[in-house]
């Protein structure tokens, strides 16, 4: 007899396991050697996260048992009573429901991110768990408090399916993708050849700059484009450059050296 898993479900659990499968590969990256592809030298992320790795695991999957009950509890909503699944478009309309996906998460996203660092109860009491980690590494992407995971995740995840019209089997496929490119963006390495880099200017280097101390207000966008920054003025430009010692370094391109001397 057989087991038949339906759509939603595996657009709730499959992105989770490709995050930590994903993030894993990372982790096995990482201890092969990649120290000339690391963002930060060696020994910086014990010297200026303030959590440790084991705390950001278990924040983590609280974040993604919240993901999974509000997941669920929308489907449970808006599903077919009979239990039928839904045709797929053709591919043009299904490529055209991943743009419009990718574009509402990344406005609001975008908004919500932004607003978070203006409103300082906010930024305290909520965001600024995620900015505890300085060095970026790649699990670490989803270590958010709980409202924050709820409103700009769980939300804008939502909003992302809804207007986009995508149906649950396509769900699966975008939000894999996107927990894929968070992922991608906090891994703290610059690897070459990797394929996000060549379609999305937002990558590890230009997020690692928002985790910095000089880049605080900058580069809000994520995870896809970098639009936003651009039209409304809070696009910082930077270089990557080779750090004495080895690795690489992303610097800002308006950063003089007071200011980079200050924020180190």
């Amino acid at each position: 007899m057989a087991f038949a898993v339906s759509d939603e479900l595996l657009g709730t659990f499959v992105p989770i396991a490709v995050y930590w499968l994903y993030s894993g590969l990372y982790v096995v990256l990482d201890g092969l050697g990649m120290d000339d592809y690391r963002l930060h030298p060696k020994g910086e992320e014990e010297a200026k996260n303030i959590v440790s790795r084991s705390t950001v695991v278990r924040g983590v999957l609280v974040q993604q048992a919240f993901q999974i009950a509000v997941s669920l509890l929308l489907f449970t909503v808006l599903g077919d009573e009979n239990g039928a699944v839904r045709k797929q478009p053709p591919a043009l309309v299904l490529a055209l429901q991943f743009i419009v996906a990718m574009f509402v998460m990344d406005t609001w996203q975008y908004f919500m991110h932004r607003y978070m660092h203006i409103n300082k109860f906010l930024y305290k009491h909520v965001h600024s768990k995620h900015h505890t980690l300085v060095v970026p590494y790649a699990f670490g992407a989803l270590y958010n408090h709980p409202l924050e995971g709820l409103i700009l995740d769980t939300i804008g995840g939502a909003l992302s399916f809804l207007i986009s019209g995508m149906t649950p089997r396509t769900g699966i496929f975008f939000f894999s993708f996107a927990t894929i490119k968070t992922v991608d963006d906090h891994c703290g390495l610059w690897l070459p050849g990797n394929i996000l880099h060549v379609f999305f200017s937002n990558n590890s280097a230009y997020h690692d700059i928002h985790h910095q101390l000089y880049g605080n207000k900058y580069n809000f966008s994520q995870p896809f484009f970098v639009m936003w920054d651009k039209i409304l003025g809070t696009y910082m430009p930077y270089t990557l450059e080779t750090r004495k010692g080895g690795g690489l370094e992303a610097r800002p391109v308006k950063l003089n050296q007071a200011q980079q001397t200050k924020a180190d």
